[in-house]
This record gives C-alpha cells, structure tokens and sequence, in this order.
C-alpha cells in the first residue's frame, strides 16, 4: 500500500511541472523551479542539456519568450514506478485545442519529489 501511494504522490510531479512551465511571473517561476528541481537538477531535450535551476529556468523562460500566449499541457495520465515518471504533454496557443509542440517527458524523482534529471523528447514539433 505504502508503494502505491508513493507512486501516486510522484505522478503529482507531472502537474506540478507543467504549472512551472505555465507560469508567467518570472520571479514567481524561478521560486517555482528551486522548487520543483534538486540544486543541482538536470534538464535534457534535443535542443537544451543544462545542469542547475538557473540555466533550467533560463531555458523555461526562453521557450516562454519564443512561444508567447501559449500554454502547456498534460495529455493522458502521468505514469510512475519507483522514482521515475513519463508523462505526455503539448504546448497549445491559448483558447486553442490544437497543439503546435508535443512531447514525452521523463523524470528522475528524488525522495522530497524534486526532479533530478528529466529527459525530453519532442514528439511534433512546429515545420518552417
């Protein structure tokens, strides 16, 4: 029982982690990141590999900056065993059901469920 209640805390993550993405206060979003990430936290997709939640909230207010008025979000359930999670997610302009970016996320969860690695892959991304 114990076990399934942890994986049920870590799919949380998920939620919280799309929030940080969507959060458009730059302050509210670097106090967002130091939570959600381990000090030193990885962050890896095709386009980016940093280490530390400067440079992940760097990268995070970068892809706010290319893709403005849009927000993140969950597609299906997020899925946990152990300390690792996937989850699916798309960026969708707001008000808009179709999505320009989607992709696979999956996270490496520490015992305080602050991530400490992620990995990314883009599965649609945005032609020309």
């Amino acid at each position: 029982m114990a076990e399934s209640n942890a994986v049920a805390e870590i799919e949380k993550v998920a939620d919280r982690y799309i929030a940080v993405w969507n959060e458009p206060d730059a302050e509210s979003r670097r106090q967002a990141v130091a939570g959600m990430w381990t000090e030193d936290g990885t962050y890896t997709d095709p386009l980016a590999a940093v280490e530390g939640r400067q440079d992940i909230e760097g990268v995070i207010a970068g892809v706010r900056e290319q893709f403005p008025g849009h927000v993140f979000r969950l597609i299906g359930n997020a899925d946990a065993h152990h300390n690792v999670l996937r989850f699916r997610w798309e960026l969708v302009p707001e008000g808009s059901d179709e999505s320009v970016v989607e992709g696979f996320d999956v996270a490496v969860v520490a015992d305080d469920e602050r991530i400490s690695d992620l990995y990314g892959f883009l599965d649609k991304v945005p032609t020309a």
